[in-house]
């Protein structure tokens, strides 16, 4: 076996050996391998089974190296042709990663690889595998993380906009005797939020936790003048916790003529007056 390869000098051997160390492309590597294997003088079918590839893969790859050589292992690249990651086209994918799918025509809101694959053969008439374009999206520094949920105003635009110029309005120009709050409500886990966490090969780390979740929840109210906030505690996130807070701010705004709350449609302030 070890004939069907021809045979090299010693230092013609480290050099390939440094240079397969430096490679990360896979099925380079695979053929790097193969050849390696082959000078150690095994054969083709236990070379098939340690490399998981078939036999007449190694038959192929020995024949291109007596004819080609080394370079026979990178699948001649130098006659590829132009490289098809052109600096335009990783221009058209980073732009293309930062929209959504929907505004291309597909249904599905997040991207994947493959609807990238399709969508960059409609903006640039090439195609790419996919493992081709997970590289693609490594040179532009694309990173894979979970979308932000985020609902989108039930009002018509022109309503929202009407709204926010009144508020505004009265902001400006709110009388002295007349005090305007912003009001929301927060849910605190006592448990910690336990994230991503970088951890030894074998090591599970332990978070240190209060052990049953505990829930409580706050109301509060911004003083559009002082920024000063207000804030009241309740175990449940009811209209008791609102109105709690409502009560709060007669006591602390007990000289001023009108109270203006500032809030949105959360159910809980639905209360009857």
């Amino acid at each position: 076996m070890y004939s069907i390869v021809p045979k090299v000098s010693w230092s013609v051997k480290q050099k390939m050996r440094k240079r397969f160390r430096k490679c990360r492309i896979a099925a380079v590597r695979v053929r790097y391998l193969i050849i390696f294997n082959l000078w150690n003088g095994r054969g083709a079918r236990l070379i098939e089974t340690i490399l998981d590839v078939h036999n007449t893969t190694v038959y192929r790859v020995a024949k291109r190296f007596r004819e080609l050589g080394e370079v026979s292992l990178w699948d001649g690249r130098e006659d590829n042709g132009t490289e098809k990651l052109s600096e335009t086209y990783l221009g058209v994918l980073d732009e293309v990663v930062r929209s959504s799918p929907l505004d291309h025509g597909w249904r599905r809101p997040t991207w994947t690889r493959e609807l990238l694959v399709k969508t960059m053969v409609r903006k640039t008439g090439v195609r790419i595998h996919v493992g081709t374009m997970s590289r693609a999206l490594g040179l532009i520094q694309a990173r894979r993380g979970k979308p932000r949920p985020r609902v989108e105003c039930p009002w018509h635009p022109a309503a929202k906009t009407r709204r926010l110029n009144k508020i505004a309005h009265l902001v400006a120009s709110l009388p002295r005797h007349e005090v305007a709050v912003y009001e929301d409500e927060v849910d605190i886990h006592l448990n910690p939020k336990i994230g991503l966490d970088w951890m030894g090969l074998g090591q599970q780390k332990d978070v240190m936790t209060p052990g049953q979740n505990e829930k409580r929840y706050l109301a509060g109210a911004l003083d559009v003048r002082t920024r000063q906030l207000h804030w009241v505690e309740a175990e449940k996130k009811d209209a008791w916790l609102f109105m709690d807070l409502l009560k709060r701010l007669t006591v602390v705004y007990a000289r001023a003529r009108v109270i203006h709350v500032i809030l949105d449609n959360f159910k809980i302030q639905a209360i009857p007056l």
